[in-house]
């Protein structure tokens, strides 16, 4: 192995990416987080390499949207196709955007038809929380979660009524506007929240004879959140959150006079019965239900995505061992003219884990029998030790897959022989964590076989060319972090150096870095918290369908940001992006945000 593998499990550490968002604290050892073993944990018992995003966090950022929040956490890199309203792509670890699993309250997000979560479809304003898992996790949650797991949570209801209302203005004609409430009384708890946005955006096209107007977009989103401690040890919560994007763009292929315009949709609903039924026993039941659409006029393009789950969770502790034992089913229905089509996917996932004194094993399996592939075994061992209580040290391995979508197996150029991508990783790990201080090391190597790619004639309808596992590709590398506190001013940075490459031509991966980092610093001062970031990205290249590479030339982006209390119940938001003004792209031939500038007012009860 060429990479030297030292790691750290970076979770646990005040957060180095906090360079982008100075309100990021210190996690909690003993906060609880749920996506690394799909049940409630506090982050002290992890091996597993988490991130979390809290509301503050989020609230201080300006950020237009869920992926610029992304994008400054360390092993994530995005893209997108022009401003926040666009197609926007998520790299974690080096690994493609459809490996990534996405759950919004538990449901499952996704889409049958290109693969992995519409980004910009997910409203940020209605999102409290973000744990972001980093390696392969199908033995916890079966297809996709090749690179990771990235979890979104709506906010719970607590304590009085709190209502808030928000407001901001901000480059390119940029309007947000967002209100809700929450609150808890008895055994009730509900969260509720509606935000409205809209931008005139910027031309997204750097091409001859394309359309030059300014590509805007407009959204609307809702979300509610309702719980209900049905007797103690047993609650009951459902969820629901609609969400819908109009996003101009310039089609290529199109008129230059022509105004395209792309619609996205988002519903999300989700009902949970958690029960504790002894200090050894509980249980979890859930049903999930989600609908993804893309539609494009005037150019006629329509796809829809229906995803249903259903969940039993069993948990079981003895002592220092924890037993879990899941049984899941998982419905997907595509529509996309001619397709029309559906599979299910059946599962019987294990796991144990175990924590004494400086030890921590976790150890996970799963079985999963799709009903067009047939069955797929994927499994996970991950251990750790802490040589002293400030040092510990992890090793883990694990497996994973992603079933082909409905569209790969069905439309013109789908093949009905398609396998499942599947991936394998090693990692190691180390971290130092004492008081302010941090630092910390991951090292990894996960090698995907069996990728689907677009290859020539063959047994599908197209003459112009079929899917096929025909490809292998390879991602290792390093991730170092750390933060420290000088005086009044808190340090943090992170660096990734890895190497994303094609294993038949030894190619980089398209649109993702060999080297990316994040360095920020703040502080108080005068009443307020100021704080200044630095994103980098080394270049990155694109290749056209006969493989020739085009460069993306790297950056450095400068962000500054501060807010303020007007008084107890109002706060004061800036931000600064990208201050020098730096051109760059993301996606060859589409423009990214210049210098933008954001500020906002929040009225919250208290």
């Amino acid at each position: 192995m060429k990479t030297v593998f030292a790691a750290a499990r970076l979770s646990v550490l005040p957060l180095a990416w906090a360079a982008a968002f100075p309100s990021w604290a210190q996690t909690p050892l003993q906060e609880v987080v749920v996506t690394a073993t799909r049940v409630a944990q506090p982050v002290s018992d992890l091996v597993a390499d988490v991130t979390i995003i809290d509301s503050d966090a989020i609230q201080r950022s300006g950020a237009a949207s869920v992926a610029d929040v992304l994008a400054r956490v360390p092993g994530i890199e995005i893209s997108r196709t022009g401003g926040p309203g666009a197609n926007t792509s998520v790299f974690l670890r080096g690994a493609e955007t459809r490996f990534t699993a996405v759950y919004l309250d538990g449901v499952r997000i996704d889409s049958q038809a290109t693969g992995g979560a519409s980004w910009n479809t997910i409203p940020l304003a209605q999102i409290d929380r973000i744990e972001v898992l980093r390696g392969p996790a199908s033995a916890v949650y079966g297809s996709d979660a090749l690179g990771g797991v990235i979890q979104l949570f709506t906010k719970r209801g607590e304590g009085g009524v709190a209502p808030f209302v928000g407001v901001g203005l901000g480059t390119y004609g940029t309007r947000k506007l967002n209100a809700g409430v929450s609150g808890a009384s008895g055994g009730l708890d509900y969260s509720l929240g509606f935000a409205g946005e809209r931008s005139n955006g910027f031309n997204s096209l750097l091409v001859a004879g394309a359309n030059p107007d300014d590509d805007g977009y407009r959204s609307q989103s809702g979300n509610a959140r309702v719980g209900l401690q049905i007797q103690p040890g047993q609650r009951l919560e459902a969820t629901a959150l609609a969400s819908k994007m109009n996003a101009q763009y310039d089609d290529q292929f199109g008129s230059p006079t022509t105004d395209d315009h792309a619609t996205s949709k988002l519903r999300a609903l989700g009902l949970n019965w958690s029960a504790k039924w002894s200090d050894v026993y509980s249980t979890q039941l859930a049903v999930t239900d989600s609908r993804d659409t893309y539609a494009t006029r005037p150019s006629v393009y329509d796809t829809e995505t229906r995803l249903r789950g259903y969940l039993f969770q069993n948990e079981f502790h003895f002592g220092t061992h924890r037993v879990t034992a899941a049984l899941e089913r998982k419905q997907d229905h595509l529509v996309n003219d001619p397709i029309d089509s559906g599979r299910h996917e059946d599962a019987l996932a294990l796991g144990y884990g175990w924590q004494q004194q400086a030890h921590t094993l976790q150890l996970n399996v799963r079985h999963d029998k799709d009903s067009e592939f047939g069955g797929h075994n994927t499994g996970s061992v991950a251990y750790g030790y802490a040589f002293t209580p400030q040092w510990r040290g992890t090793a883990s391995a694990g497996t994973a897959f992603r079933a082909p979508t409905l569209y790969q197996r069905f439309s013109e150029y789908g093949a009905a022989s398609l396998q499942p991508e599947t991936s394998h990783n090693t990692e190691l790990g180390l971290r130092y964590a004492a008081g302010p201080d941090s630092l910390g090391l991951v090292a990894y190597r996960n090698t995907f076989s069996n990728l689907i790619s677009f290859v020539g004639a063959g047994p599908c309808a197209s003459p112009y060319g079929c899917y096929a596992n025909t490809a292998r590709a390879q991602s290792q590398g390093v991730t170092v972090s750390g933060g420290t506190r000088l005086g009044p001013v808190n340090l943090q940075a992170s660096a990734d150096f890895q190497n994303p490459r094609d294993l038949d031509n030894g190619q980089q991966l398209a649109r993702r870095a060999r080297r990316h980092a994040t360095l920020g610093a703040d502080t108080t001062l005068a009443g307020w918290t100021v704080g200044g970031a630095l994103q980098f990205s080394s270049k990155r290249f694109e290749y056209d369908y006969l493989g020739n590479a085009t460069v993306l030339g790297g950056y450095t982006l400068v962000g500054l940001n501060a807010s303020t209390h007007l008084a107890p119940e109002w706060t004061l938001l800036a931000r600064v992006d990208n201050l020098a003004n730096k051109t760059y792209q993301t996606a060859n031939t589409y423009a990214s945000a210049g210098r933008s500038v954001y500020v906002g007012v929040l009225w919250a009860a208290r």
